[in-house]
């Protein structure tokens, strides 16, 4: 039900657009390439089940940058585990969602203790999943094209629900080519990037066994 929900709202966003844009029939060459570029993005979104990623994720404030490596498995249907990698002092540290309870534990240290935590948006936002669940549901979105020197990128705009101080819109870079995403990034409301995640390896629909969620 979930899903069918996700392929209707796709395809209300994209009709929209295309819409807003005039329709493809008075689009140039380089406008219809973009409107293709769009449609195969909206289709890799609307058809991700399963994510696996190694990705850097940074979180900037007035006082500096935290750079955590991590290693991110996640479902559209919520669940998520995220393991830190670095640096030295947090690596090992493994927070797991079974869309039920969130535990977080080090898998570094003997006999480690499972806490049961509360969710924050500073760690579910940081998932491609929660973006695509912001961009469906957005009554605001926003998308163009970035060519940059590593290639031509789609790069879509979302608001990011809730009241949080410093988490007001999201936006995210996908690879025309390759369609895999390339960067998010999380903005406060006076435009200034709050939260940074660089993907450098990127896995779509991959087998995820219950067991990666639970303990």
């Amino acid at each position: 039900m979930f899903k069918k929900a996700l392929q209707i709202t796709v395809a209300a966003v994209l009709l929209a657009v295309l819409a807003a844009c005039g329709g493809t029939d008075m689009r140039g060459p380089a406008d219809a390439e973009e409107v293709s570029a769009f449609e195969r993005v909206q289709r890799m979104l609307m058809e991700l089940e399963t994510y696996r990623a190694i990705a850097t994720v940074e979180y900037r404030s007035n006082k500096g940058v935290n750079t955590y490596e991590t290693i991110q498995h996640a479902r559209i249907s919520g669940e998520y585990r995220v393991e830190v990698t670095a640096p030295e002092h947090v690596a090992g540290s493994v927070t797991t969602s079974d869309n039920a309870q969130i535990f977080q534990f080090n898998s570094r240290v003997n006999g480690s203790v499972n806490i049961l935590v509360q969710e924050t948006q500073e760690r579910s936002e940081i998932f491609l999943t929660s973006f695509i669940k912001n961009y469906l549901q957005s009554d605001e979105i926003s998308v163009s094209v970035s060519d940059m020197d590593e290639g031509v990128r789609t790069v879509l705009e979302a608001n990011v629900p809730g009241d949080h101080p410093y988490l007001s819109t999201s936006r995210l870079w996908v690879d025309n080519e390759s369609l895999v995403p390339v960067k998010l990034v999380i903005f406060d409301s006076d435009g200034t990037e709050r939260i940074v995640v660089t993907y450098h390896v990127f896995e779509k629909n991959v087998p995820l066994l219950d067991a990666l969620f639970t303990l």
